[in-house]
């Protein structure tokens, strides 16, 4: 069994099947915030953008990822996002390896991008849970993750070395399809008040 990948649209945010013609944008978007500077993130630096974005599309001929160029409202390339870890047969699939320009963090387009993934997921590929990850010293993830509704699971505890030689705890999040229609509402609500 195969699933169902497709671009998503919304009001604030595109995701669309990210392409090496995407790297010279992605380049200048990740250096919005210098986010590879930040030892407890995985986000390439402006000069690793090529082979970062080769190693998604590797993963998606494999079948284990479904990368995305995030696209904001005037269709510019703000960061990426996957569907990864992607468990065909449960179904489930993980959102993550996710990153954004400095100026897009905190607003609906962030919102939203989740909002057009875990309603994907759950109403288009039936999946039964969808799964977030991040660094145990990650708190801005993590308070977003929370804000998304998502559940921690728990956290994996060296689960693995991060670039700078550290040990990674990787906390576990979750959203089950029966906590979706609450998230869903949670989510619609955000977006809502942010208009």
């Amino acid at each position: 069994m195969t699933l169902d990948f497709t671009e998503l649209h919304g009001r604030h945010v595109e995701l669309v099947q990210l392409s090496p013609e995407h790297g010279p944008a992605l380049t200048e978007a990740v250096q919005d915030g210098e986010l590879w500077r930040l030892w407890y993130t995985i986000v390439p630096s402006p000069e690793e953008m090529d082979t970062e974005i080769a190693r998604r599309l590797d993963l998606q001929a494999k079948g284990t990822m479904h990368p995305f160029t995030v696209m904001d409202a005037q269709g510019v390339p703000v960061g990426m996002t996957s569907f990864m870890n992607i468990d065909a047969a449960a179904p489930r699939v993980e959102i993550g390896s996710t990153w954004y320009a400095a100026r897009v963090q905190k607003t609906a387009l962030n919102t939203e991008a989740k909002l057009l993934m875990l309603a994907h997921a759950f109403d288009q590929l039936d999946c039964l849970a969808v799964e977030l990850r991040t660094h145990f010293m990650n708190h801005a993830s993590r308070r977003a993750i929370e804000r998304l509704g998502a559940k921690l699971d728990g956290v994996l505890r060296n689960h693995m070395r991060m670039a700078d030689g550290s040990i990674r705890d990787t906390c576990v999040y979750s959203v089950t399809s029966g906590d979706w229609p609450a998230v869903r509402n949670n989510l619609e609500w955000q977006l809502r008040k942010s208009r």
